[in-house]
């Protein structure tokens, strides 16, 4: 294990943002991340468990108590079976499974972070959740202070939302199972309809893999959600708010601001949700609220590529981010009654 004290952790996260550690350990196998969590809570030290820092935001003053970094590796693929170690980058699994005819989360590919935070926020994009391929999750439990097996159902997936993220403070991911589907070298069925518009095919059909994955890579380049080091528009966490999930009765007086603000004939995007319940959508609501693309002046602005990304510029703090992303908070909520929740994790600060 590799250890630091004072470790700057801006490095170690895609809005480059956030100050030092008192100590940050790197762990490389199952048994140092275990030994790091165990002597951490044997001491009352706080702990802060980093992967590939993708959905994180630090504050400007760091975190005091030890900072682990998972990088453990290990990828296991036989049949349609796939186990990846929680430090695995993610993109690069979901290649190997494009490589190998595998058929379940190809058009996840160019999501950002590790292959352990992947359950934690049921990760889902262009139609596919994690959580319909995941078949057990090996965590450690800080709780029973054992090693254990979560199945699929266990692990309480929902929209952005799992047990792990229910519970942050229970279980560090270890290792990841998915049951992928081999179809001769075509995709799973698609879901979105960008996707299958971009391809030229209906809902419902299959594609190559590969093309499945490429034309998912362009559509994320596309919307600044891939990473490039030269591009500020990527120095960000992807999406920084989930779309909201109404009741009824929300989505009637939703509806009612929304025809009072823009007009009767103005439709708002709406998607089942479960029963009594509908999805709108966050980027919708941020644009048409008045935070266009490239909104901002500061050195944190909302991306130039999709509203929904809020983006490090070269020069922010926490505080320039944060400062902006309460004024997109409550102008939707001004304009449409609708509060915006932050999808990535926040240390030491808060909305």
């Amino acid at each position: 294990m590799q250890e630091i004290h004072d470790a700057p952790l801006a490095p170690l996260t895609t809005f480059r943002l956030g100050g030092p550690a008192d100590r940050l350990i790197t762990a490389t196998t199952d048994t140092e991340v275990i030994a790091a969590v165990r002597e951490a809570d044997d001491s009352g030290t706080p702990l802060l468990v980093i992967g590939g820092g993708s959905n994180l935001v630090i504050g400007d003053k760091g975190f005091a108590g030890t900072a682990l970094r998972i990088a453990t590796t290990g990828v296991d693929l036989h049949g349609t079976g796939l186990e990846l170690a929680a430090g695995e980058v993610w993109t690069d699994a979901v290649a190997r499974t494009v490589e190998a005819g595998l058929a379940g989360i190809e058009c996840l590919a160019g999501i950002p972070g590790s292959a352990g935070a992947t359950p934690i926020q049921n990760v889902g994009a262009y139609g596919q959740e994690v959580s319909s391929t995941i078949t057990e999750v090996v965590a450690y439990d800080r709780v029973a202070r054992e090693t254990v097996t979560l199945t699929g159902a266990d692990c309480a997936f929902s929209y952005r939302h799992s047990r792990f993220k229910a519970d942050p403070e229970r279980h560090v991911v270890l290792r990841v199972r998915f049951a992928l589907e081999d179809a001769d070298g075509l995709s799973a069925p698609l879901k979105y309809a960008e996707t299958a518009r971009a391809l030229g095919v209906e809902p419902g059909e299959r594609v190559p893999l590969d093309a499945a994955r490429e034309t998912v890579l362009k559509l994320r380049a596309g919307k600044g959600m891939v990473l490039d080091p030269e591009d500020h528009d990527t120095w960000s966490a992807g999406s920084f708010f989930t779309n909201p999930i109404l009741t009824d009765a929300e989505f009637a007086a939703f509806h009612a601001r929304v025809a009072e603000r823009l007009g009767s004939d103005a439709v708002p995007p709406a998607y089942p949700a479960g029963e009594g319940r509908t999805k709108t959508s966050a980027a919708w609501l941020i644009d048409k609220a008045g935070f266009t693309k490239g909104y901002g002046t500061g050195p944190a602005r909302i991306s130039t590529k999709h509203t929904l990304a809020l983006t490090n510029r070269g020069r922010a703090t926490t505080e320039d981010l944060l400062a902006l992303a309460r004024e997109v908070v409550a102008g939707v909520r001004d304009a449409f009654g609708v509060t915006l929740v932050n999808e990535p994790v926040t240390v030491g600060v808060s909305l």
